[in-house]
């Protein structure tokens, strides 16, 4: 199986502990331990629920706490709906591994995490390309959709809220993508680990699971709950398609870390304070960011309704990947260049990070296009 080398994923491995100010991460700001025990307020008991554990083999999909706690997110869904995953990028990988076949017909939209196109096409898919267009907020064109369905259009895979742009399907339009999805047949895979992050009111979205019968919702403790070092995901899904994935999940994967699954029931149970601490840093910082983008004449971009990322077109004579490496080399400062995700001609921006780094990275930048346009 031959398949594209993964762009986001090489660009952070070969900067990303080589910059000074990273404003190319796309968690919100990462809690410490001390953090979430005091956020969860049992620093003095967790040591008693921890000692008496043996290090064997974890449950194996996911003890019944946390697929229940992760159930809790949603509408409709219960315990059997929930597969624990090693991250949300093992649970992208395992619903195509279990759906697609050689020939089949799979949509993505673009830009999105380079999974949903490059891993379809490496089974041999026909993957058609769903662009997101600026003039359109990023959000897709349900006429275009209508017209790339096809009667083998085995997936629809889209990411809401949408990962580098921040832009979000509502309730309402999602309802209207089910419709297309429901008359040709197709699942849809909806990416929905940056659900929690919307900028208005209890920033959570509809989730695909709990709108359309043949809906898949991916999701993880990373950007949302700011603990991506626990590496654990999730699939919600029909319990039938569960069933069939776990047939999958069983030669890749045992069981998440008995001390993972542990700490994200934790942190699931300390909803309320951890979702209050990452509004107030995706709230504060996304109204810093466009402050900054209004001041700055060759920047543009669509103000994100949600995640963690902006999309920004830069207005210069030079490709993404160019201007990033000389931002990086003259200022320390990191962003994510758009070829990267196959959007040449803009950069994305992770702005949640710690509010100083965010202010200091965004000064250095502003130097740095003040020299250029010298």
């Amino acid at each position: 199986m031959e398949i594209r080398e993964f762009g986001v994923e090489r660009w952070m491995d070969r900067y990303e502990n080589h910059c000074e100010l990273n404003l190319a991460e796309t968690c919100v700001e990462s809690l410490t331990v001390e953090e979430l025990l005091r956020m969860s307020g049992r620093q003095e008991s967790i040591l008693g629920e921890m000692l008496p554990l043996k290090l064997t083999y974890g449950a194996i999909d996911g003890t019944e706490r946390l697929r229940s706690n992760v159930a809790s997110l949603y509408e409709k869904q219960k315990v059997p709906n929930v597969l624990i995953t090693h991250g949300a990028i093992s649970a992208n990988a395992l619903v195509y591994e279990t759906l697609v076949e050689p020939g089949d017909h799979v949509i993505s939209v673009l830009p999105t995490y380079q999974q949903h196109y490059s891993i379809p096409a490496s089974y041999g898919a026909n993957v058609d390309i769903l662009p997101l267009r600026e003039e359109n907020g990023f959000l897709p064109d349900l006429d275009e959709l209508k017209r790339l369905v096809k009667s083998n259009t085995r997936v629809i895979a889209i990411n809401n809220p949408n990962n580098p742009t921040g832009s979000l399907m509502d309730r309402a339009l999602l309802e209207r993508f089910v419709e297309i999805a429901r008359a040709c047949g197709a699942w849809v895979l909806c990416d929905e680990v940056y659900r929690g992050t919307d900028q208005e009111g209890d920033g959570f979205t509809a989730s695909i699971a709990d709108l359309y019968e043949k809906g898949i919702g991916t999701g993880s403790m990373s950007k949302t709950w700011s603990l991506a070092g626990l590496r654990v995901g999730w699939i919600v899904a029909p319990v039938e398609l569960i069933h069939r994935v776990q047939i999958h999940r069983d030669y890749n994967t045992i069981s998440v870390g008995m001390l993972n699954d542990l700490f994200a029931s934790i942190a699931l149970e300390s909803r309320d304070a951890i979702i209050s601490r990452s509004h107030d840093i995706l709230r504060t910082n996304l109204a810093i960011l466009d402050a900054w983008i209004a001041k700055e004449p060759l920047l543009s971009y669509v103000k994100p309704k949600s995640g963690t990322t902006a999309l920004v077109r830069f207005d210069l004579d030079m490709t993404s990947r160019d201007f990033c490496v000389a931002l990086l080399e003259k200022t320390g400062v990191m962003f994510t260049p758009g070829s990267a995700m196959d959007m040449e001609g803009y950069v994305r921006i992770g702005y949640t990070n710690n509010r100083e780094v965010l202010e200091a990275g965004l000064a250095k930048v502003s130097g740095f296009l003040r020299d250029i346009a010298r």
